[in-house]
């Protein structure tokens, strides 16, 4: 009779709130105006998420950047678009507010009436091709890096990789610490890093000559799913199910 898989949630979440205690100590000068940090104000939805669907170790890891304005900044919840979090992921829950809110980027958590493209195409294509949340979280679990959103006084998004390094060393310092852990429990074979800055800070990991528990087999690349991708807007369903066949993830 096969074992049952270890519970592994506990540890996952003792290591988000460690990262989520990390970053909030982080400061960021201009031009960066506001930082919202969902793993505060939505992180009853976040907790969920990795409780329902992430328990278990996974054959492949997926990990984006950070969180979208319309996406994980209202839901808590890795490209957390909010008809899939209801529709596909079936969670439920109150998200509050960040401390200072740009006027132009409020949080409405699940009652926000904007789509993030990101998450609707990234959700409905694991739905489509998996089955159902079921059968996607049997093998696989998404991520992401940084759980942090920048915003100029403008309200224009600025992501991680934009930020002055000076600023940023002290942050990616905290989510590297978090990435070894999450992979150490997961287990992966693949660690899929959905956009160039993920796979980089995939790579980078392993290269600093930190010593690990477990290291992946192999690491992929995944085309975000941003609208901002003109590759993506041609296609990213058909181009995503190509990649990651071709590259063995997917059989």
């Amino acid at each position: 009779m096969p074992r049952k898989p270890a519970n592994i949630a506990p540890a996952v979440v003792a290591a988000t709130v460690d990262l989520r205690d990390a970053v909030n100590k982080c400061r960021f000068p201009e031009p960066v105006a506001h930082v919202y940090n969902p793993l505060d104000y939505a992180w009853a939805l976040h907790e969920q998420y990795l409780t329902r669907w992430g328990a278990t170790p996974r054959r492949v890891l997926f990990l984006g950047m950070n969180p979208g304005p319309w996406g994980m900044a209202q839901t808590g919840v890795p490209f957390g678009e909010v008809a899939a979090v209801k529709d596909i992921l079936h969670l439920d829950g109150v998200v509050g507010r960040p401390k200072q809110e740009h006027p132009k980027r409020i949080v409405e958590g699940l009652a926000c009436t904007r789509s993030e493209v990101s998450g609707r195409r990234l959700w409905g294509f694991f739905d489509q091709q998996c089955g159902g949340a079921e059968g996607f979280f049997r093998e696989h679990i998404v991520l992401n890096y940084c759980p942090l959103v920048f915003m100029e006084e403008s309200a224009r998004n600025l992501t991680p990789d934009k930020l002055p390094a000076a600023s940023a060393a002290p942050l990616f310092k905290a989510c590297d610490a978090w990435l070894r852990r999450v992979i150490d429990l997961y287990q992966p074979e693949f660690a899929v890093g959905v956009g160039a800055f993920a796979r980089k800070k995939l790579e980078a990991l392993y290269a600093a000559g930190v010593p690990v528990a477990h290291t992946p087999a192999a690491f992929g690349t995944l085309l975000h799913p941003s609208p901002a991708s003109p590759a993506a807007n041609r296609g990213w369903e058909a181009a995503a199910l190509v990649q990651l066949k071709d590259q063995g993830i997917w059989l």
